[in-house]
């Protein structure tokens, strides 16, 4: 058989570079919206928050450089809620946690982790 029929399981580093640029992209962008938009002192000078992309089982996909440290307990409420409402998670949701058993880290940090679907498919969570 010709090479053109055979099966390439390798990742095309091209294509990985740009989606892993958009997806953090998209993750700056929403820290920027919540700068914006907030009241907050901690959010909008201490820049005290961070922003998320999770895969639908809450693996991190993307982040951006905002303030790491939250994003290891982040994995872990986007995990929490996700066993917690298997099969109740909808379009339009908006998931807010800060229980220090599921996730949270003290009692001033909030997540919102919202799904975010194509049509009915879960495709991603995002997180702040």
């Amino acid at each position: 058989m010709g090479s053109e029929n055979q099966r390439n399981d390798k990742p095309d580093p091209i294509l990985l570079s740009l989606f892993a640029n958009r997806f953090m992209s998209v993750a700056e962008a929403m820290g920027r919206s919540l700068q914006q938009t907030s009241i907050s002192t901690n959010i909008k000078e201490r820049l005290d928050y961070s922003c998320a992309i999770f895969a639908p089982n809450g693996d991190l996909v993307a982040n951006a450089p905002h303030l790491p440290v939250h994003l290891g307990s982040m994995s872990f409420a986007v995990r929490y809620q996700i066993q917690h409402l298997q099969g109740q998670i909808f379009p339009g949701d908006v998931i807010m946690a800060n229980h220090p058993q599921a996730g949270g880290s003290h009692l001033p940090d909030i997540t919102l982790i919202t799904p975010v679907f194509n049509e009915q498919n879960l495709v991603f969570f995002t997180g702040m």
